[in-house]
This record gives C-alpha cells, sequence and structure tokens, in this order.
C-alpha cells in the first residue's frame, strides 16, 4: 500500500510537496513511479504461493514471479539509478538485455519442470549485480565530476546519495537471491523497502531538473578563442558580479559573455582551475569584502546572510568551499580576522 499511495502521488501531483521550490526531471519521476507499482504488483503475484501446498507447485509460482520481477522491479530500480545521473541520457536497452537470460531461463524452468538450471541462474544473477554495481559506482564518480565542472551550486545534488540508494538496492538483490528462510531476513525485506520507498521519494522531489540548466553534453559552436575569454569574464563576470547569481551554470556563464561552453571550458583547463573553483574563489572573495565592510560599519550580520548575500543558497556548500578555498571553516576565519 505505501508503494501504490507513493505512484500514485508522483503521477498525479503536479508539484513537489517536500520541496516546491525544486522541479524534478520528469523522467525520473515516471521512471519511480512505474518502480513503486511494480513493488507493490510484486506482493500480488507472490499472492498464490502461500495457498499452494504442493513443492512443484510452489516452486513454478515463485519462477512466474520471479520472471515478472525480472521484467518489472528489478529493471525499473537499476533505470532509476542511472536517470538519476544528468550529465547525459545513458541507453536503457541493455539493462532489460542484461535480464533476458534469467526471464529465458527460469520460463525454461517453469515449462519444462525442470529446476537444474536455478544454480546457474542465481549465479549469473550476482554476477549481473556486481557487474551493474560497479558500472553505477563509475558513472556516479563522472557524474560527481560533472558537477563540479558544470554547476557552482550543488544543492540537492549530492552524489553520495546514489551511493546510498545502490547500497540498499543491493541488499535487496543479495537477500532476493540468496532466499534465507529466517524470520529476521523476512523483516529486513520488509524494513528495506520502506526504507527504499521513503528515501526515493524524497530524492526525486528534492532533485533538481538540471536539463534546462546547459547541463547536458551538447555544444554549440562558435563563439570567442580562449585568449580573449579572461578580458570577456572580467567584463561580463567580474565587473556585473554575475557570479552572485544563485544556480550559475558553466553554459549559462558561456553564454554572458559570448562564447560556447567549448571554449569556457579549454579557458579555464589551461588556466589549471575548474568553473566551480572560479566562481566559488570570486564568491567568497565576495564574502570576505562584505564581512570588512559590516565589521567597519558595525552593522549587525550573520555568516549565514552574507553567504546567501555571496551567491550561495545553501550554507553547508558555502562552508565546505569556504574550508577548501581558505583552509580553515568560516567561524575560525571570522574569529581570527576580528583579532
Amino acid at each position: 500500500m505505501q508503494s501504490l499511495i507513493a505512484c500514485c502521488y508522483l503521477l498525479f501531483r503536479r508539484s513537489n510537496a517536500i520541496a516546491p521550490e525544486v522541479t524534478s526531471p520528469v523522467h525520473l519521476r515516471r521512471w519511480t513511479a512505474a518502480f513503486f507499482a511494480s513493488v507493490s504488483m510484486s506482493h500480488v503475484w507472490y499472492l498464490p504461493t502461500f495457498y499452494l501446498t504442493s513443492a512443484e507447485d510452489i516452486l513454478l509460482s515463485n519462477a512466474i514471479g520471479a520472471i515478472l520481477d525480472f521484467l518489472t522491479a528489478i529493471p525499473f530500480a537499476i533505470i532509476i539509478l542511472l536517470s538519476m545521473l544528468q550529465d547525459r541520457r545513458r541507453p536503457l536497452w541493455p539493462v532489460f538485455l542484461m535480464m533476458t537470460p534469467l526471464i529465458v531461463g527460469l520460463s525454461f524452468c517453469g515449462i519444462s519442470h525442470n529446476y537444474a538450471l536455478l544454480p546457474i541462474l542465481y549465479a549469473y544473477y550476482l554476477l549481473v549485480g556486481i557487474t551493474l554495481s560497479i558500472y553505477v559506482v563509475r558513472a556516479t564518480r563522472q557524474y560527481g565530476r560533472w558537477l563540479r565542472d558544470n554547476y557552482a551550486d550543488l544543492e540537492h545534488k549530492e552524489v553520495w546519495q546514489s551511493f546510498v540508494i545502490l547500497a540498499v538496492i543491493l541488499l535487496v538483490f543479495v537477500i532476493y537471491a540468496l532466499e534465507p528462510q529466517a524470520t529476521i531476513y523476512k523483516y529486513i525485506t520488509q524494513l528495506n523497502g520502506i526504507i527504499l520507498v521513503c528515501y526515493l521519494l524524497w530524492r526525486v522531489e528534492t532533485l533538481s531538473d538540471l536539463s534546462d540548466l546547459g547541463g547536458g553534453l551538447k555544444v554549440e559552436g562558435g563563439g570567442k578563442e580562449p585568449s580573449t575569454v579572461g578580458q570577456k569574464l572580467q567584463q561580463h563576470c567580474i565587473d556585473t558580479q554575475l557570479y552572485l547569481q544563485h544556480d550559475l551554470t558553466l553554459l549559462q556563464l558561456a553564454k554572458a559573455i559570448g562564447t560556447n561552453r567549448t571554449y569556457l571550458s579549454s579557458y579555464f583547463v589551461e588556466e589549471g582551475i575548474t568553473y566551480n573553483a572560479y566562481i566559488n574563489d570570486l564568491r567568497i572573495h565576495h564574502f570576505v569584502h562584505l564581512y570588512h565592510e559590516a565589521v567597519a560599519a558595525q552593522r549587525s550580520f550573520t555568516a549565514q546572510q552574507l553567504a546567501y548575500e555571496s551567491g550561495y543558497r545553501s550554507y553547508s556548500t558555502f562552508s565546505l568551499a569556504f574550508k577548501q578555498r581558505m583552509g580553515q571553516t568560516v567561524s575560525a576565519w571570522m574569529r581570527d580576522a576580528a583579532v
């Protein structure tokens, strides 16, 4: 019922309730709803198992349930993980292709009533889980680098959360494959499911859609040579304080200075910095300037207020960037600056 309610919520609610200011990726919202629906249905197609008495009938019922899971819930779970990585659109057909041997093998077992292939299918299932885990870890790390190169603000885009979801899904994978009979494992599976539903629902609602912010891999042609980019940045970014714009992206900055992302990225590479580091340096310098101004004028202020005025929506994002740039925490720096 929890999964069914979550599915209906994602399908029929127009806006986010958890984070109203966030626009979630539509395709992620739909795939997550499909996953919740498949989890709900999974409880339905395993129901006959509880009413059958013949061991062979129970095996057949479990095989049919597993086939339906390999067609729905498991591929949808993997697709959700891939859909959270917005650096590029990844093909989804390989996910279903990897499930095909399991579906074919279980269908053969059910039709022939010969379950000798089950150990091989279990081994293949675990191999698929390991392979996908390695791929998702590598893709998530690549996504993290892409975020740092293209975005100065990383609110609600925390990469580590994808690893948490992967770990929970993997735990379900392992329990599903090993089929332990102890009652405690059944409770763990149910608790896992509840955590996964709640966490996915929260994650979908707090993950910003980056497709309209210049985050894709599409590259525009034309623009100025990298040698002139520095002057354009001074004129259109620093002098105008464009860097104070919240959620400023690499593509938006490139358009503002009259070039494209490729040339702007080339400039930052030549300078030995990333876009994220460049914007953070400007914002932290602005924060320092505001701090000294406020102290000189004996005006009351908070670090959170000055961070927001310096272009940061999230104080935690600012704190991390400040410590990386200045080598100490904000509070320690302010304490030293007041001496």
